[in-house]
C-alpha cells in the first residue's frame, strides 16, 4: 500500500478517535447547560438531552440574586490572579538556577524536589503546621501550601536547559547578570510555555476547593467552588430576595445545580482563548530533552 494512502487512513482514524473523545468531554458539560436552561416540566420528564427544552432563565436569575455568590466569585478571581503570579515568580526563581549545570548540589535539590511528588506528609500534618502557622481563616492558606508544583517546575526546568547557551555567554561577555540574562533574554523567549504553566496554575487553584474545606470557616473566604460543593452536596439554599426566592421554591434543586455548576465553570473558560496560541506550543516544548 502507497505511503501516502497510509498516511491519509492514519489521519482519518486519527480524526474520528479525537472526535469522540471532544464528544465525551463535551457532552456532559452540554447536558448541564441544557438542564440549567430548562423548565421542570422537561427536566422531571427527562425529554432534557444535549440542548434546552422550553428555555427559561430562571435558575441563572436566582444564581446571580445571591449576593454570596457573586462575592466568592470575586474573591475567587483576586485569588486565583495573586496565586499564579506568585506561583510563577516561586517557580521562575527555582526553575531557571536548577537548570544551571555548574550549581553546586544541583542533583540533591532536584531529588528533593522528585521526592515531593511521590510522598506527602498527609492531611492531618498539613493541617497542624497551617495551624501553628496561625493562617486559619487567612488568605495565605489558601496560597502558601500549593505555590510550587514540583511537575511546572521540572517542565519550566527543562525548557530553560534546552535554550542555546551561547546567548547567555554572550550577555555575560557584555557585563549582563544573571538576573538581566533571566529578565531580558529568558523570560521572552519562554512565553508559550510561561502562558502554558500559567494556566495550568491558574485552573488547578480556580477548581480546588479542600484547602478551603479544611482551613476557612469564614464564609467571606469562601472561593467559588467551596460554595458550589456546598450547593451541590449539602443542598444549600442561595441567599436572595422574596421576589427570587419565590422563583427558587418552584424550581427543581437540579435546576439550580446545574446552574451553579454553569456559573463557576463559564468564567475560567472563558482565559483559554487568550492563551491558545500559546498553549500548544508551551504544552510540549517544556517536556522534550533536546
Amino acid at each position: 500500500m502507497d505511503s501516502g494512502i497510509k498516511s491519509r487512513i492514519f489521519d482519518m482514524i486519527l480524526n474520528v478517535i479525537v472526535f469522540f473523545s471532544v464528544l465525551v468531554c463535551l457532552i456532559p458539560m452540554l447536558y448541564v447547560a441544557s438542564v440549567s436552561l430548562s423548565s421542570n416540566s422537561a427536566i422531571l420528564s427527562r425529554r432534557v438531552y444535549i440542548w434546552p427544552v422550553e428555555l427559561t432563565f430562571d435558575s441563572y436569575r436566582v444564581v446571580f440574586a445571591d449576593k454570596t455568590m457573586i462575592r466568592s466569585l470575586l474573591f475567587t478571581v483576586v485569588l486565583t490572579l495573586v496565586f499564579t503570579a506568585m506561583s510563577m515568580m516561586m517557580t521562575i526563581l527555582m526553575a531557571y538556577p536548577l537548570s544551571k549545570k555548574g550549581l553546586k548540589g544541583r542533583n540533591f535539590f532536584l531529588l528533593m524536589v522528585v521526592i515531593t511528588m511521590y510522598f506527602s506528609g498527609g492531611m492531618i500534618p498539613d493541617y497542624i503546621l497551617i495551624k501553628n502557622l496561625g493562617l486559619l481563616n487567612k488568605v495565605g492558606a489558601l496560597i502558601f501550601p500549593g505555590l510550587i508544583s514540583a511537575f511546572n517546575m521540572i517542565v519550566l526546568k527543562t525548557f530553560f536547559s534546552n535554550l542555546p547557551e551561547s546567548l547567555e555567554e554572550s550577555a555575560l561577555i557584555d557585563g549582563a547578570n544573571y538576573l538581566t540574562i533571566l529578565v531580558r533574554i529568558v523570560l521572552p523567549l519562554s512565553l508559550p510555555v510561561l502562558a502554558t504553566l500559567s494556566l495550568f496554575y491558574a485552573v488547578g487553584r480556580w477548581n480546588y476547593f479542600m484547602d478551603s474545606l479544611l482551613y476557612i470557616t469564614d464564609s467571606k473566604l469562601y472561593p467559588i467552588q467551596l460554595k458550589l460543593y456546598q450547593i451541590v452536596y449539602n443542598n444549600m439554599q442561595p441567599e436572595i430576595s422574596a421576589i427570587e426566592g419565590s422563583i427558587a421554591s418552584n424550581l427543581l434543586p437540579e435546576s439550580l445545580k446545574a446552574a451553579s455548576v454553569m456559573f463557576c465553570t463559564i468564567p475560567i473558560l472563558l482565559v483559554y482563548p487568550w492563551l491558545q496560541k500559546h498553549f500548544v506550543q508551551g504544552i510540549m516544548i517544556g517536556s522534550i530533552k533536546g
